[in-house]
């Protein structure tokens, strides 16, 4: 029998704890510890990323997986909206030049090119041709025939476009697919040679280039489902490939002419799919991973067959959803939202204070007295607030907290009072100098201040531990905002100045004087936030679907959504150790863990 040594060509470690990088691939060492063999194994999967802030399909597509574009679409209804993916979340960029959808799309996140595409039927087939900068669009070479649901592929200077639906010169009755291919050299579009088979539904995918490009499925007239032919070019002729195992047509794809995957799209039974396949420059295989939910109109881009992007597209109607394709010895998980330990009492619009898993949920509506407090797995009661209300400011900790203002039960209105709270029970503190509800706290029990609200919108005012002074009034009067950081380093972003003006701008406080900030990629009103000025997370909200938005100190960008959509939650804690809980009339709460990464360590056994 062989040696284990005689065969790697090294004996197996002994080691005390595991191999903790992907050097470690196809290695076997013994865990003295675990007292077991282990091993690191290879690992295809899709994980989570976060969502676009606007659901739809048929839209363009370039770039990686950690720098993507996503632009144009169907909402239903065209968009024009850019969106731009930094491996983690998506961020708001340059609006498209028209709103369309069935469009084409090629290049990178800085150097992109969208082409063709429609709004609506044939008489509004697009010849147009749009570069971007990453940061705006801007006209480039018409092509020369009227072309939907084409592929792309290559760059903004040497771009490919290929089949589709084509609007016949000199009218539009009727369509039909097409095999033309024009080669784009940064001004204007040429002909190229003929595909074998015209074809159409190609999702618009970024693919291969334009010496060695590659055509994956589609469909044909006379089709509904997905073919299975595949093309590929060298600069001047189409010549058949590898064919796909299962047809795909409004697929994703990505990577290139030797490295290319296509998934998702409609199957040859025309049902969406989950599909994942493969190509190695000659033949295709099916990956073992597939999408997480079955998908077509989808887009999709990437460097290689192990390293994709897809995002949009329907699932039953149109998502914004993403996910991320890696072929690694790490297993990788996307950014998410569990479930913890549920409220003893429903309520919203309370005050909150705290850290992830010590956090503190006082007032709130229905009116309540009532403060709970959070260990990290459950709730339990702490003391009653002396002052029954809603709408408050809370800010500090669990076991120092602080509630001021707010809407008073009885009498009903506004109020001033401030309280302390010790872990244990409430004590009256000095009063605000002014009535306000649907204010922001932000800070600790001897510096915290209180900014906005609704009745002096622009208003802050600051607390040191036994009073209150005026600080810098806010650039925009707002209320029903989130907040993070402290009295010296603030942050506010969202919520509305008044019906029904909703606010998706931020901005930075100093101590002394506020500045314009960031703007979120949708509107938040009621929402939560916690963090600080330059780490800080905006919790779903009315207008946000559930959806959530980090801020880095540069910009908001999505990351994962909570379970459903709640206004007026309370959230406690950091980016990467968040706590969001009630909203509406739920108990629920829900914890945030950010995306992470690690090596696929495995036990080996005799089985």
């Amino acid at each position: 029998m062989s040696e284990y040594k005689n065969i790697i060509g090294k004996g197996i470690r002994f080691l005390s704890s595991n191999l903790d990088n992907d050097q470690a691939e196809g290695q076997i060492w013994y865990n003295s510890t675990d007292g077991v063999f282990r091993n690191v194994l290879g690992v295809k999967a899709w994980s989570s990323g976060g969502s676009m802030s606007t659901a739809r399909e048929a839209g363009g597509g370039a770039g990686t997986q950690t720098a993507g574009l996503y632009w144009a679409g169907h909402t239903p209804g065209s968009t024009n909206k850019t969106e731009e993916y930094n491996g983690t979340g998506w961020a708001t960029g340059g609006n498209y030049s028209v709103s369309t959808r069935s469009l084409s799309g090629t290049g990178t996140q800085t150097a992109a090119l969208g082409f063709g595409g429609a709004d609506g039927g044939a008489p509004t087939f697009l010849v147009d041709t749009y570069e971007y900068n990453g940061t705006s669009w801007s006209e480039g070479g018409d092509r020369a025939n009227k072309i939907s649901d084409a592929g792309g592929g290559g760059t903004q200077t040497a771009a490919l476009g290929y089949g589709g639906y084509l609007v016949p010169p000199g009218g539009f009755s009727p369509p039909g697919f097409t095999n033309l291919t024009e080669e784009y050299d940064g001004s204007s579009w040429t002909s190229g040679g003929a595909l074998s088979t015209a074809r159409g539904a190609l999702g618009g995918n970024a693919v291969g280039t334009q010496t060695a490009g590659i055509c994956i499925g589609g469909r044909t007239d006379g089709t509904s489902g997905g073919i299975t032919n595949t093309e590929e070019y060298d600069g001047s002729s189409w010549t058949s490939g590898g064919a796909l195992g299962t047809g795909q047509r409004s697929h994703g794809a990505g990577g290139l002419q030797t490295s290319a995957i296509s998934f998702g799209g409609s199957t040859p039974s025309g049902g969406r799919s989950t599909i994942t396949q493969q190509y190695d420059g000659s033949s295709w295989t099916t990956s073992t991973a597939t999408l997480g939910a079955a998908n077509y109109e989808l887009n999709g881009f990437g460097a290689s067959s192990t390293s994709a992007l897809a995002c949009g597209g329907n699932t039953g109607s149109q998502t914004g959803s993403t996910q991320e394709y890696n072929e690694s010895v790490n297993v990788i998980t996307g950014a998410a939202w569990a479930s913890g330990g549920n409220l003893g009492q429903g309520r919203r619009q309370g005050g909150s204070a705290g850290t992830a898993d010590a956090a503190l949920f006082a007032g709130g509506l229905p009116f309540k007295t009532a403060a709970e407090e959070y260990n990290g797995t459950s709730w339990s009661d702490g003391g009653n607030m002396n002052t029954t209300r809603t709408y408050l400011s809370g800010f500090g900790t669990q076991t120092a907290g602080f509630a001021t203002m707010g809407f008073r039960q009885s009498p009903p209105g506004p109020n001033t009072s401030t309280e302390e709270y010790d872990g244990s029970s409430w004590t009256n503190a000095p009063a605000a100098p002014t009535a306000n509800n649907f204010n922001v706290g932000v800070g600790i029990q001897t510096a915290g201040f209180a900014a906005g609200g609704e009745s002096d919108g622009d208003l802050t005012i600051e607390y040191n531990g036994s009073s209150w002074t005026a600080g810098g009034n806010m650039n925009q009067a707002r209320r029903r905002a989130g907040g993070a950081g402290t009295q010296t380093a603030g942050f506010v972003f969202g919520g509305e100045e008044a019906p029904p003006t909703k606010l998706t701008n931020s901005e930075n406080y100093n101590g002394s004087s506020w500045t314009s900030g960031a703007s979120l990629n949708k509107i938040h009103n009621d929402c939560a936030g916690d963090g600080v000025q330059t780490a800080a997370m905006c919790i779903n909200g009315d207008g946000s679907d559930g959806s959530c938005e980090i801020f880095d100190g540069t910009s908001f960008a999505s990351t994962a959504s909570m379970s459903a959509d709640r206004q007026g939650a309370g959230a406690a804690g950091t980016t990467t150790s968040m706590t969001a809980f009630g909203g509406g009339s739920s108990t629920a709460t829900e914890e945030f863990t950010p995306g992470s990464s690690a090596l696929n360590v495995k036990t080996v056994t005799t089985s």
